[in-house]
């Protein structure tokens, strides 16, 4: 959020809502997130601010944990692998 200030409101709107939520499968998610992707080991992608940024979670959804490891534009994303 300090690098890239302009999404500082959505991330932290995003943090609110997450920690409201109760995922109990990826359904829960889609449900609320109809364009979140869902990669291999319950890692879910999320378009943040108009689709600006990429928020990439690993959910513990027994343990009603989620795990941020990545939060970039999506040029930055490409870079990543998860």
């Amino acid at each position: 959020m300090k690098k890239h200030t302009d999404a500082k409101q959505p991330i932290l709107a995003w943090i609110k809502e997450v920690e409201e939520a109760v995922w109990k499968g990826t359904c829960d998610i889609k449900e609320r997130h109809s364009t979140a992707s869902f990669l291999g080991k319950n890692i879910v992608i999320f378009n943040i601010k108009g689709n600006s940024y990429r928020l990439v979670i690993k959910v513990a959804f027994a343990m009603e944990i989620a795990t941020v490891l990545y939060i970039g534009t999506h040029a930055d994303y490409d870079k990543q692998r998860f």
